[in-house]
């Protein structure tokens, strides 16, 4: 497996901020993100909105990434 940069963590943070989000407003019906910024269209609201979105098509590249046989030989846990 691939190691994950801090910029891949910041991404990952992002994106489980925008399903526990999105957890709240399907189960009850609650915008936490609007709720902290003021509202759905306040503009930081649609800047996290926006934010959470790019993470979660760069978070897409983590799953395609390719594993190198030189981080496999160098995991410790291996």
């Amino acid at each position: 497996m691939t190691r994950m940069t801090g910029w891949d963590k910041c991404i990952l943070a992002l994106v489980v901020i925008g399903a526990l989000n999105w957890g709240l407003i399907g189960f009850f019906r609650y915008d936490l993100v609007a709720a902290i910024f003021g509202g759905q269209l306040a503009a930081v609201s649609r800047i996290v909105y926006a934010l959470v979105g790019l993470a979660g098509v760069w978070a897409l590249s983590l799953i395609f990434r390719r594993v190198h046989p030189l981080d496999m030989d160098m995991d410790p846990g291996r």
